[in-house]
């Protein structure tokens, strides 16, 4: 019996197998089936998928959420992962209802995460690319300026937010691509097999990962201004774009949800370009957790619950405060500690704890 899942991580299990199954299934067909269907059949799907990506994806987190809650507060505090669980509730509200409403575009979602992350906004900037043909008969030019409008916005709030508040800011608190799962669905992971610690190997193969895709994103990104300002760069804008798609799809999409189903919810969290690029603009803001608040009694909890697989457990033991490029500031690790020894710093925030 004391085995015996509750059933809140029963439903919420449920939640994301079915978030899972769905979004293999619509996302086939609005990628795959769609551009060559009849126009009318392509604009259905098109519509469901757009409803699926801003209505249901935001009734599952804002579902999951609060079970999430429930689940988490029976054996731990759970301080920060609320506020990581609100900050992502209300970036969903934002960008996933409220945005579209008021720009008429279901699209706002995709232009919500900085370069190099995806070239969108720079092929919009393009009339001959398939992207900005494709939008412009339902955008108008109206439309595609005002997303344009945001996506900068979005990028400022982003980067600025980051160099004050570090990693935590869009890894943990609006990342509606990978960071929300892996914190809504954090106890629910992975949906098959039990949670492992990664081993020095794996680790090795994901940070190769994490500089091939950066230099991936980095080079659609340059080919694209250079495309943008007329140098010639060679290749056809159609088939960079369609590339580039499809290492979304493949590489990140499914590589994502492959996690959640057999690793763990922060597995993409690894080599995400865009995440380590904000890694550096978090050391520019001297973010790092703080391990001398009192005395390491060397429980390991901090180690065991750390998504990103840092050793803690070390520092602590000598008070030296920790950076590591893979932290995403969760702050799993210092609601797990019993003698409440760490926090979460960067300079900004220093003037607060003064």
């Amino acid at each position: 019996m004391g085995n015996r899942e509750s059933w809140e991580l029963r439903t919420l299990k449920s939640i994301l197998w079915i978030y899972i199954i769905l979004c293999l299934i619509i996302a086939g067909l609005n990628y795959g089936y769609a551009p060559g269907a009849d126009p009318e059949t392509g604009r259905l799907i098109n519509l469901f998928w757009h409803f699926y990506e801003n209505w249901v994806k935001t009734i599952f987190i804002v579902i999951g959420s609060v079970l999430t809650i429930r689940i988490m507060k029976r054996s731990a505090r759970i301080k920060r992962r609320s506020r990581n669980l609100l900050g992502f509730m209300l970036a969903a509200l934002i960008i996933h209802i409220l945005l579209p409403i008021f720009l008429k575009n279901q699209e706002v979602y995709f232009f919500s995460m900085p370069l190099p992350w995806t070239t969108a906004p720079l092929q919009l900037l393009y009339a001959g690319s398939s992207f900005y043909q494709s939008r412009f008969p339902v955008w108008g030019a109206a439309g595609i300026s005002a997303v344009l409008f945001f996506y900068i916005m979005a990028s400022l709030v982003v980067v600025i937010g980051t160099l004050l508040f570090g990693r935590r800011w869009q890894c943990s608190t609006l990342c509606l691509f990978n960071g929300f799962a892996a914190e809504v669905f954090s106890p629910a992971m992975p949906l098959l097999g039990k949670k492992k610690a990664l081993k020095p190997l794996s680790l090795k193969i994901l940070t190769i990962a994490r500089w091939l895709f950066l230099a991936l994103a980095s080079f659609f990104t340059i080919w694209w201004i250079l495309f943008l300002a007329n140098v010639p760069v060679g290749g056809n804008p159609l088939i960079v774009a369609k590339v580039e798609n499809y290492i979304y799809l493949g590489g990140e999409l499914l590589m994502a949800m492959f996690f959640w189903v057999a690793f763990l919810g922060r597995g993409y969290c690894y080599y995400c370009p865009l995440g380590t690029i904000l890694s550096f603009l978090a050391r520019a803001g001297n973010q790092q957790i703080v391990t001398n608040r009192s005395e390491c009694i060397q429980c390991g909890r901090c180690n065991r619950v750390c998504p990103m697989t840092i050793d803690i457990m070390t520092r602590a033991k000598t008070g030296d405060p920790l950076w590591d490029n893979r932290c995403v500031g969760c702050g799993h690790c210092i609601d797990a500690c019993p003698t409440e020894t760490l926090a979460y710093s960067t300079r900004f925030l220093q003037h607060f704890t003064r």
